[in-house]
């Protein structure tokens, strides 16, 4: 047999009878041997045929194995690159010491940076300063072996703004791998919610202490409405030279106390406001002689309107009040000196707007450069009474009258300062589609006084009913008392002469002084009514009757009921 036929071989043979090929391997080895004659001799094969059919179907099916699981691989590793290259989360690779190795491109999407432009970097200087701490630690916990997941940090966008990214990241023996997803809208709606939650519960507090801070005024007038009454009939009663000073101090407290009483009101909103467009400009220039009082040689004012500016829906005293209480803040702010800008600019709020408004507005700000505010004094400052001045060098009621006048001319009030910065205190303050107007005052009619007429006094305040109603007795006038309008309807249903109606409007029971007017009328029609009220005089003037507002004086009481028993206008001084 040749030797190239010998070796090892493999092949498939048919059986007999058909059926599936076998496979044979063939190891074979040719051994010669000499002739007797020592030539040459004849040559013998050694050999061995096996059957290894299942070792071919063995390696057949790796070989199949091998294929698919390169297929898998392939495919698995396309899937990530895809992922890689498509995910809107963002993708991180990076060394233990913070350098990045590798980005997916949803950092340019996100953040705006280019792949080149972060290889290389170390991420923490991507992160917000006030982050950074926080994030070296957990990049530390990463480096022994532990998993981050939901760490949240602020990084640093391309053009200077900074994203939310909430964090999941495993080690490996070398590398940190890491996936950011943009949480900045959740944050912003979370801090939206909260700001939210906060403005309601600091409205539910003011309207709370507005509630109380009514209630408070209502009484504090029937005191004074009594005081100066006693201070008129001593005036009247006395001829003593040394007492009249006094009586005057006595008197300029009351009105001092009244004035009070209407900041209280306004905070509380039971004080109507009467709102008329104003041009904000040349009010708030004609109050130059007001301020240049108000404020110090040391603080220089500047004023900065907008051209355009549009007039102003609000009540001029409780406008002209707010602005005097703002200057009067700031100069206290600055006892070194400083600047007081005042700006005013139109405002158009679309619904949704953080303040709860919408429409257009004219936005005023009163800026100062004094020692500012810390957070815990700018949330209290529109409190009524809170003040961080020393005894007797403020009431705590000039922003909460700045407060009140904002509320009830539909806009709101906020204050923007920190310590060592100044203050900022913003209203917005709705604008007025009208143009401002000047109003003629009003004439005045010469009254002639009828002697011994009879009033009916309605009062359920009784030290001051005793105290008005001496007064009233002193000046002429013989008075009929009645403590609530119950007990005034029998004495009006009566025969007894009564020529005027004088009533409280707050009162016990059931009718107030407005609801008996009108039965007072039905039952004596044309019966002159003047009424009294330490709260809005704006309900019982669209009835068409006289108010007269309390705190007041006995003249200026005298002058409304002489008025109305003459059939007269209210003069200036009454309405």
């Amino acid at each position: 047999m040749p030797s190239e036929g010998l070796g090892y071989v493999e092949y498939r043979i048919l059986r007999p009878g058909g059926g599936e090929p076998r496979w044979i391997a063939r190891r074979a080895q040719a051994i010669a041997h000499a002739g007797p004659q020592g030539d040459g001799g004849e040559v013998r094969v050694l050999g061995a045929c096996y059957d290894i059919t299942d070792r071919k179907r063995a390696e057949e099916a790796l070989r199949e194995l091998n294929a698919t699981l390169e297929q898998r691989v392939a495919e698995r590793t396309a899937d990530r690159d895809r992922m890689w290259r498509l995910s809107t989360d963002i993708m991180l690779v990076a060394r233990f010491d913070g350098t990045i190795t590798a980005v997916n491109p949803a950092w340019t999407a996100l953040l705006g940076w280019q792949e080149g432009e972060l290889l290389g970097t170390v991420f923490l200087d991507y992160v917000h300063p006030d982050d950074r701490e926080a994030t070296g630690d957990e990049a530390g916990r990463l480096a022994s072996g532990l998993t981050t997941r939901r760490f949240e940090n602020r990084y640093r966008h391309r053009d200077g703004s900074y994203r939310w990214i909430s964090w999941t990241a495993v080690p490996d023996d070398r590398f940190i791998h890491a996936v950011g997803r943009d949480v900045t809208a959740r944050k912003e709606a979370a801090a939206a919610l909260h700001r939210a939650e906060e403005q309601l519960r600091q409205a539910q507090k003011m309207e709370a202490v507005g509630q109380l801070t009514g209630g408070v005024a209502h009484d504090f007038n029937n005191l004074l409405q009594a005081l100066s009454s006693c201070l008129t009939m001593i005036g009247r009663r006395t001829a003593e030279p040394r007492v009249t000073p006094l009586l005057e101090a006595g008197m300029q407290a009351v009105e001092r106390g009244s004035k009070l009483v209407q900041q209280l009101m306004g905070f509380a909103r039971r004080d109507s406001l009467r709102p008329e467009p104003i041009d904000l400009r040349d009010r708030v220039l004609g109050m130059a002689g007001l301020l240049e009082r108000a404020l110090r040689a040391d603080i220089r004012v500047e004023t900065r309107f907008a051209p355009d500016l549009r007039p102003i829906e609000a009540d001029p005293t409780q406008f002209e009040l707010a602005l005097i209480n703002m200057a009067v803040n700031a100069r206290d702010a600055m006892p070194q000196g400083g600047s007081l800008t005042i700006a005013a600019e139109n405002a158009t709020l679309q619904p949704g707007d953080p303040t709860g408004l919408d429409g257009e507005f004219v936005r005023l700000s009163v800026s100062d450069t004094g020692t500012g505010m810390p957070p815990e004094v700018v949330a209290k400052a529109f409190d009524p009474f809170f003040t961080t001045k020393e005894v007797g060098k403020g009431s705590g009621l000039g922003l909460a009258q700045v407060y009140g006048l904002a509320r009830q001319a539909g806009g709101t009030v906020w204050i923007d300062s920190r310590p060592g910065q100044g203050a900022t205190v913003t209203l917005l303050l709705r604008a007025s589609a009208q143009s401002p107007r000047v109003s003629a005052p009003p004439p005045r009619i010469a009254i002639q006084r009828r002697d011994a007429a009879r009033v009916l006094m309605v009062e359920d305040d009784p030290v001051v009913a005793s105290s008005v109603s001496a007064a009233l007795e002193d000046a002429g006038w013989i008075v009929l008392r009645a403590a609530t309008a119950d007990e005034a309807l029998p004495m009006l249903a009566g025969g007894e002469r009564i020529d005027l109606l004088f009533s409280d409007v707050v009162m016990p029971g059931r009718r107030s002084g407005i609801d008996l007017c009108r039965e007072a009328i039905a039952l004596r029609p044309g019966l002159p009514v003047v009424l009294t009220t330490g709260y809005s005089e704006d309900v019982a003037r669209t009835e068409g009757i006289r108010v007269l507002p309390k705190p007041y004086r006995i003249d200026s009481l005298l002058q409304a009921l002489d008025e109305a028993l003459a059939g007269a206008t209210p003069s200036a001084e009454v309405a």
